[in-house]
């Protein structure tokens, strides 16, 4: 009919109109310039101004069809909230004419759909068309009650496409909001929508018996209390069910039920989307019957829920979610939390029925919002009748202890591989936060770990809920932020599509940001928690924590990657991986001494006490270990022919091996701890460009104004632990340990031995005895960190090296200080 309005202008409106829910500056922008479009009414002649309005208004909601209307919603409600208390009434006004234009475009396009060219197109305008009466009808429903009568014989379209059953649904939603507001609606047009629902609900597929149950609902509940009518329908499934169970127990393996299972899941689902809308133990429907409805109806579903086949387990479950809105309290017997929590924890249970268990959980708490909403505006009606309130408060109540039940079960779907697990577990938490049904602490880690999921959306949902919570609860997040760490870890390795390749701590992508980065963005404004939160992430590196290594790489990788703004920041996280270096790598080489020195009392002369006192501040454990390191001192000024040196200390040591090979994994598994922190400290130095004599100044009791300048981050800096990341993927933990691999353990043992008797730059004073000491423990440095380039390594560059006695070296004093 109508020519389409121009796309540029439906999508310009579109993005605009997302940002109705932004900061107060963006928000009033909109509502103004969709008032200026939309809501101010047209002068009565001007028909194309008129139909240029309904053209672009349906495009944009045809065009958020699958996005959602919320938008739509908020910026009516906000529109007509803004005149409630003015005399002269505008946006209602102009409400009133494109809800009355929009019902004569549905009459034309209805007409145009005898015409085949043009069917497709006026079928889709039909949609949107009555799709936007519906969302006025949500926000005004008395815009409509004029236009009822006119929307009844859309109950009765034939269907045969998509938007057939998308106009079905839609003019059902319609008149469930507006039959109850009409004054005196006559007995034939109630009789008719009663019979039109009641053929569609036996005809089709579950959306259109869900919408058209609630219909009825809405029409017998508070229109014509036709009960005896209602009653009817649900003994037709009811009873079918009851054979269908009993005809199973008799024989599970019957071909009967096989036969009729349409039957058996139409009448799961319809039974429970009944019981959703109408409560059948009142006396207007059982009549004197002292049964009770409620248990027969959960005893059938809960029967099917224990059937073989998945799809009538999945309806059973359905209905029972139905079935509890009208009746929450039957998620508090025994059987139902028995069912709800092992499918929700069982790893092995098909993700179908968990999906489904979120889902009942999130649509009855999305009804239970829904229903206090009400309550709340019916009590601001008439404020007198205190006990409007208490029923509120006992409605809360209810859904409070229920997710008490299921909250624990709700937060471990968090580590699940499959997002759409993950995606209704987090709608589910964040309903019970926004209805303050628990304490908000219990969730802060797992929100934490959320805000790591790949998906944007899911990120950007739980990190809302985080500062949300931050705003009302100061200290919330800093408490649980490590917690958080540990559990966000978890949770990608729950993600992880390769078990093969190790976590990493940030996004691969062009910003290479820390996966935990809103975390320490929440964090870092506070000096006190900043600090206590990055001291605790460094403690996990200490020898005695006992930290997984893929961990370590995970924290390693978000500290090498978060937002730092100020150079306090990264130049505190060096300072203490100093003070972490000097007291775990001891501890390190002391251990693997250790082992040593056993080996050599069983293997060689019963005692060595004299020689183990005579080389202990050598850090030397055994004979054989004493004649390779004598030559250390020495070596200091000797040149590059110390290779065959070092090659005569690691035969060495190599001797004095234990046959035992378990100290030698542990001592390679514990060093990646110190790898990890010396190329975290070196990826920081050179991403901020610190020279060392920079960060061997630093003193954490300084005042924070010396160190508050901005940071002039490099570009191409990379965070790559290649020793590391050899380590995990080679799963040497687990393998077996062969020559060449204890050569390099070692090997790697020497340069750590080399590198702790330099980590103090002065302890001679000598000309030129600083700058050797530096450049011995740079070339251990480079040596366990695997060479390359100085860039994303940790070996010194040559300008830092030109000036060693002002600056130290790789790892600056700490005894010094």
């Amino acid at each position: 009919i109508e020519q389409p309005t121009f796309p540029k202008i439906t999508e310009m409106c579109v993005k605009m109109i997302r940002r109705v829910n932004d900061e107060e500056g963006i928000k009033k922008l909109v509502n103004e310039t969709f008032q200026k479009l939309w809501f101010t009414p047209t002068p009565h002649h001007d028909k194309e101004a008129m139909t240029r309005k309904i053209l672009n208004i349906t495009d944009v909601v045809a065009a958020c069809r699958d996005t959602g209307y919320d938008w739509f919603e908020q910026l009516l409600q906000n529109l007509l909230k803004s005149e409630e208390d003015a005399s002269y009434k505008p946006v209602k006004k102009a409400c009133t004419q494109l809800v009355d234009n929009l019902v004569e475009h549905i009459l034309k396009y209805e007409e145009s759909l005898s015409d085949s060219d043009n069917k497709g197109v006026n079928s889709g305008r039909l949609v949107a068309c009555i799709t936007t009466l519906f969302l006025f009808s949500k926000i005004r429903p008395q815009l409509m009650v004029k236009h009822a009568m006119t929307m009844q014989p859309y109950l009765t379209t034939k269907c045969s496409t998509q938007n057939d059953f998308m106009v079905i649904c839609n003019v059902a939603k319609i008149l469930e909001l507006v039959v109850p507001l009409m004054e005196h609606p006559s007995e034939t047009f109630l009789a008719t929508i009663e019979e039109d629902l009641m053929k569609l609900i036996i005809k089709y597929g579950m959306t259109v018996v869900q919408h058209c149950v609630s219909c009825l609902g809405a029409v017998v509940n508070k229109v014509t209390q036709n009960y005896k009518f209602v009653w009817a329908c649900f003994n037709r499934y009811y009873g079918a069910l009851s054979k269908l169970k009993n005809q199973h127990q008799e024989d599970p393996n019957s071909t009967i039920l096989t036969a009729n299972k349409p039957a058996l899941l139409r009448s799961l689902f319809t039974v429970g989307a009944l019981c959703r809308h109408f409560d059948f133990d009142q006396e207007d429907f059982k009549g004197n019957s002292k049964v009770n409805i409620k248990d027969k109806v959960l005893e059938l579903l809960m029967y099917f829920t224990k059937h073989s086949d998945e799809e009538v387990q999945t309806k059973a479950i359905i209905g029972l979610g139905f079935a509890f809105i009208q009746h929450p309290s039957l998620m508090f017997e025994q059987e139902v939390k028995t069912l709800y929590n092992s499918i929700l924890s069982d790893k092995s249970c098909s993700v179908n029925l968990k999906i489904q268990v979120l889902k009942n959980l999130q649509t009855y708490l999305q009804e239970e919002d829904t229903r206090m909403q009400q309550a709340d505006r019916d009590w601001k009606k008439v404020a007198k009748q205190e006990d409007l309130k208490e029923m509120g408060d006992i409605s809360s109540g209810m859904s409070s202890s229920i997710m008490q039940l299921y909250l624990k079960q709700v937060l471990e779907a968090f580590f699940h591989n499959q997002s759409s697990v993950r995606h209704f577990a987090l709608n589910v938490i964040a309903l019970t936060l926004n209805q303050g049904l628990i304490h908000p602490v219990q969730c802060v880690p797992y929100l934490i770990a959320m805000g790591t999921d790949p998906e944007p959306s899911m990120r950007n949902k739980a990190d809302q809920q985080l500062v949300e919570i931050d705003k009302k609860y100061a200290g919330f997040i800093h408490m649980k932020a490590v917690a958080g760490m540990k559990m966000s870890y978890q949770v990608q390795q729950a993600i992880n599509t390769c078990p093969k390749d190790p976590v990493r701590g940030f996004r691969h992508d062009e910003s290479s940001s820390a996966l935990c980065s809103h975390l320490y963005s929440m964090i870092r404004g506070n000096r006190q928690h900043r600090r206590a939160f990055l001291i605790s992430l460094l403690n996990l590196f200490d020898d005695t924590a006992k930290t997984e290594v893929n961990m370590l790489l995970y924290i390693a990788d978000n500290l090498a990657c978060f937002p730092y703004q100020t150079q306090e920041e990264p130049l505190f996280i060096m300072h203490h991986i100093d003070i972490t270096l000097s007291v775990s790598g001891s501890n390190l080489l002391q251990s693997f001494k250790e082992s040593m020195v056993k080996d050599k009392k069983k293997e060689r002369k019963p005692s060595s006490d004299e020689e183990t006192e005579s080389d202990s501040n050598s850090g030397s454990g055994s004979e054989s270990e004493e004649e390779a390191s004598k030559p250390r001192r020495l070596r200091k000024r000797v040149d590059s022919d110390s290779d065959s040196d070092e090659e005569n200390d690691i035969n060495a040591v190599m001797k004095c091996l234990p046959e035992n090979s378990a100290p030698l994994i542990e001592f390679a598994n514990v060093s990646q701890g110190i790898l990890l922190l010396l190329m975290l400290k070196q990826h920081l130095k050179n991403l901020c460009g610190f020279s060392d004599s920079k960060i061997q100044k630093y003193s954490p009791s300084e005042s924070a104004k010396v160190y508050d300048k901005a940071i002039n981050r490099k570009t191409g800096v990379h965070f790559h632990p290649k020793q590391t990341l050899d380590f995990l993927r080679s799963d040497m933990a687990n393998s077996k340990i062969t020559e060449e691999v204890k050569r390099s353990i070692v090997k790697q043992y020497l340069d750590f031995k080399l590198l702790m008797e330099h980590l103090d730059p002065d302890e001679e004073e000598e000309d030129g005895e600083v700058s050797a000491s530096t450049n011995a423990r740079n070339k251990a440095i480079t040596s366990l960190l695997g060479g390359g380039s100085p860039k994303n390594n940790a070996a010194e560059t040559e300008d830092d090296e030109s000036d060693g006695e002002d600056r130290g070296g790789g790892t600056s004093g700490v005894r010094r200080r």
